[in-house]
């Protein structure tokens, strides 16, 4: 036999498309080939498998090898062929019998002693491998995140040789049939009670984190806003087993390391303002996940938000709206979700006193306009809570009280208002669609005349209408109330403080 065929899957957002393997041995003067749209790291998979193979102790055909991965027109990278392209030589050359390799996906990268070495994007891959019912041969280090996915059949491989024993029947594999024990619930946060004072603040953090709302803190410095920022993961309602698997996928492709422990915690990035468009919303000539969608299902907090690049920030907006990312380029596309929760911090002037009863602020009226204008309306207009945080006096950073609401006590409030969400609609109400406002958000008489009056003197877009009614929702929600009173309205309008300075 001089043809052998094996299979292994490209990564393709978190997608993972199959690609097969085709291994032909020609006669010819010694030649090693790769074709089917390989890039750099594909293509040096020649000398790796040739003395992978050579190391491990088997022959390395003298003659012409020709490797093709078909689709041709799919994009393929890293070194996650190696082994497939290892087993395809083996079976072609007849030291490995080619029958064994039905129904067997292959990934994982070769070193020159024929260790197999983890890859990144497993996570996607096993889920395609289960569902094409094809066992998965991969990488050791890779057995945890795979071993997520329920019933796939896995099959961890430390080298070369041990994968060739068990395809020759010599020394068989043992499968990981059964998902290995990982509940990842451990929360590890910092806790809400550590924050003295700061009461509307606190009160807002809770609004957002049980609706899934976008919020902006703006105070001086040292007043708690990332504080604050850093306490949201604690509270937020668990991830559900699809959320936490969807947000691990990215991790996966991204190369970050899975920890067992913590995969189902909630996501809490914070680039820093010097941070490209690119790396915030992700791309390159050969397109990875940006922060947005590390942050995916978690918290994307940008503290001193007006520090970052108007442009920078303006990318944010359509993802904000659709919950995903497309990342264009000349030779492909890619996808990425991005259902995060936008958290912002910042000053409300260049020296950050603007307003302070205490320090007075030096800077211009022209210098604060500019500052403050750094942050576009038409993303500001989807940022639901916008809130002052003043300083705290001594005695309130000072105090020894412990009266301080927990973490897991606001945390409860929270799931509970989260459930009734779930129920009534499906999702959160940061996410109602404008169709189900009508809906779920009716107003009476008194309410829809407080608003209308607030739109026309705030100068409100309907975007902005709507958030006042999707943050209306909330807060009956967290006061168990079935339909939206005056009250609601009142607070959620007092939440658009950055529109009133406009």
């Amino acid at each position: 036999m001089s043809l052998a065929t094996t299979y292994c899957r490209a990564s393709v957002g978190i997608e993972a498309p199959l690609v097969t393997v085709e291994v032909h041995l020609a006669n010819g003067l010694p030649a090693f080939a790769i074709v089917g749209l390989a890039e750099k790291a594909v293509q040096e998979s020649r000398d790796r498998v040739r003395s992978a193979l050579i190391n491990s102790g088997y022959e390395f055909p003298a003659r012409r090898i020709t490797v093709n991965l078909a689709p041709a027109d799919l994009p393929k990278e890293s070194g996650r062929f190696d082994l497939p392209i290892a087993i395809g030589i083996l079976a072609a050359s007849g030291q490995i019998p080619v029958e064994a390799l039905k129904h067997c996906e292959f990934i994982g990268e070769l070193n020159l002693s024929g260790d197999v070495r983890p890859v990144t994007g497993t996570l996607p891959t096993a889920i395609a491998a289960r569902d094409a019912g094809h066992r998965l041969f991969l990488p050791v280090a890779n057995l945890a995140e795979a071993s997520l996915i329920q019933e796939s059949c896995l099959y961890p491989v430390e080298h070369l040789l041990q994968l060739s024993n068990h395809l020759c029947g010599r020394a068989p594999l043992e499968p990981a049939l059964a998902p290995v024990n990982q509940t990842g619930s451990r929360v590890d946060t910092p806790d809400l009670a550590d924050v003295r004072g700061q009461a509307q603040a606190k009160r807002a953090l809770t609004i957002a984190a049980a609706g899934a709302h976008n919020l902006v803190f703006s105070g001086p410095p040292g007043s708690g806003k990332s504080m604050l920022a850093s306490r949201l993961p604690g509270i937020l309602p668990p991830m559900t087993e699809a959320q936490a698997l969807e947000h691990a996928m990215i991790q996966s492709i991204s190369g970050l390391v899975f920890d067992p422990e913590h995969w189902k915690q909630r996501p809490y990035r914070r680039p820093h303002h010097t941070a490209s468009a690119v790396a915030l919303v992700g791309g390159g000539s050969n397109p990875r996940p940006g922060e947005i969608s590390l942050a995916h299902n978690g918290v994307l907090f940008l503290d001193e938000i007006a520090e970052f690049p108007r442009g920078v920030l303006d990318v944010l907006r359509e993802p904000l709206e659709t919950g995903q990312i497309n990342i264009s380029r000349a030779n492909r596309s890619a996808t990425y979700p991005a259902r995060f929760q936008l958290i912002a911090a910042m000053n409300p002037c260049p020296c950050g006193h603007l307003g302070d009863p205490v320090k007075a602020c030096r800077c211009t009226a022209e210098q604060v306009a500019r500052y403050q204008g750094r942050i576009s309306g038409p993303l500001l207009d989807r940022i639901d809570l916008q809130v002052q945080v003043p300083a705290q006096p001594a005695e309130a950073i000072l105090s020894t009280s412990h009266d301080e609401q927990t973490s897991a006590r606001v945390r409860e409030k929270v799931i509970a208002a989260h459930e009734r969400q779930l129920r009534r609609q499906g999702s959160n109400n940061a996410h109602l669609q404008n169709s189900a406002l009508e809906q779920h958000c009716r107003l009476d008489d008194a309410s829809r005349a407080l608003l209308i009056q607030a739109m026309d003197k705030l100068g409100l877009s309907a975007r902005a209408y709507h958030r006042i009614l999707r943050v209306a929702r909330t807060i009956a929600d967290l006061e168990g109330e079935q339909a939206i009173q005056l009250p609601h309205v009142t607070e959620a309008i007092g939440y658009r403080r950055m529109d009133r300075a406009r």
